[in-house]
């Protein structure tokens, strides 16, 4: 009887969670994209991607960060006039001074393959905060690695 009642708890814990349905071409939730400016920071975190994430000591980008980063090259051709910083960030491993080097050679990875897309490297500075802004808090796999990453802002 108790596993039924959870059973049925799962069930209604997860439709409540269900998410709008997302546009084809956009992926972003159906009737919030007419909410967002375009070419400001929530149009490119919701419809292009704002961060890419990194392995552990690594500043390569993986495919997937390329695919991101490919959609950003796009975006910023479109919005000619947008310029963004690049921040580098680091899991909390490490000294302070060696994350902020790596979170700066990561940020800087990010800038040169912009660029190699044909973004001015005028329109992007870079920042590097190292471990000092995790997005995730915890000492866990799953916490370093969403906090091994590189995010685009909209100056």
């Amino acid at each position: 009887m108790r596993m039924k009642f959870l059973a049925l708890a799962a069930v209604a814990l997860l439709a409540a969670c269900e998410t709008a349905p997302k546009d084809a071409n956009t992926g972003a939730a159906t009737g919030t994209q007419s909410s967002i400016r375009p070419g400001s920071q929530e149009d490119l975190a919701v419809n292009v991607g704002d961060r890419v994430f990194f392995g552990l000591d690594r500043i390569d980008l993986s495919p997937e960060a390329r695919a991101t980063l490919d959609r950003q090259a796009t975006w910023l051709q479109t919005y000619g006039s947008v310029t963004v910083t690049i921040e580098g960030h680091a899991d909390e491993r490490g000294t302070r001074e060696y994350n902020l080097a790596l979170g700066e050679r990561r940020a800087n990875s990010v800038k040169n393959y912009l660029a190699a897309k044909g973004i001015s490297p005028n329109r992007v500075k870079v920042v590097s905060y190292g471990k000092e802004k995790p997005a995730v808090v915890g000492s866990t796999e799953a916490a370093w690695s969403q906090n091994r990453r590189g995010v685009t802002v909209v100056d």
